[in-house]
């Protein structure tokens, strides 16, 4: 299974990542991959960037080195009905959105919590990828979750750093095994990301790679082993 993007990575100006976009590019060449995407934290995470970020993608080419260059947003849901914290004028910059709950952004909530949160946030026809559903402190009800996504075209993450030993999330690889499982059994479309936070970790998915493998999971469940998978998750307009 080849994996020919890369929609979930961060740069310095994240403020907690380590590496430049051009650096990151560099590292998805490196990795055979045919896109790149940006997906910077949306304002309500501590250090990120400002909303004129996101107002001047204008300037960054659509294409550099033979990769096709995307600039997405990486949105916070704030609160349990599924609202994320991007203004209209950020909503019409981002060549697409992923919505991702964070300890930042909003407490731990109850699985009914969490759950409606993340229905919430697939109801906006504008988010069309759910990062990171895979984390213990947010626990939710992963039959709800993936029926919806089906019914709202959304696609679900499977990010190859939540099978980092160091992550933050807790138990990362059961919770993906049972999201991978469920999406099998109910048809729902998956991506595999990287969530890089340093350039070689860019178009790197070892780890997830192997368990997709180790699950037999159909191939055409994962929109990114085929670049027309980004007509999934790209913003119409």
């Amino acid at each position: 299974m080849k994996l020919l993007f890369d929609l979930h990575t961060h740069t310095t100006e994240s403020g907690h990542a380590y590496c430049t976009l051009m650096e990151n590019i560099n590292c998805g060449k490196q990795q055979g991959l045919l896109a790149y995407g940006v997906s910077e934290h949306a304002p309500a995470m501590p250090g990120t960037v400002s909303e004129m970020y996101f107002i001047n993608f204008k300037v960054i080419p659509k294409e550099i080195d033979g990769i096709r260059i995307l600039c997405g947003v990486e949105a916070n849901i704030i609160d349990y009905d599924g609202n994320i914290d991007c203004s209209e004028l950020i909503c019409s910059k981002v060549d697409y959105m992923i919505a991702s709950m964070h300890s930042h952004c909003i407490p731990y909530g109850t699985v009914e919590e969490n759950t409606r949160a993340l229905i919430g946030a697939m109801e906006n026809p504008i988010i069309k990828i759910i990062g990171h559903p895979d984390d213990s402190r947010y626990p939710i009800d992963y039959d709800q979750v993936v029926q919806a996504a089906v019914r709202t075209d959304t696609i679900l993450e499977l990010n190859n750093s939540s099978l980092h030993p160091l992550s933050a999330r807790k138990n990362g690889l059961e919770n993906i095994k049972l999201l991978i499982s469920k999406c099998v059994e109910y048809g729902a479309k998956m991506i595999v990301n990287s969530d890089a936070h340093f350039c070689f970790d860019v178009g790197t998915f070892d780890a997830m790679e192997a368990l997709l493998e180790e699950m037999n999971v159909p191939e055409g469940l994962i929109i990114n082993t085929d670049i027309s998978g980004l007509d999934y998750v790209l913003i119409k307009r």
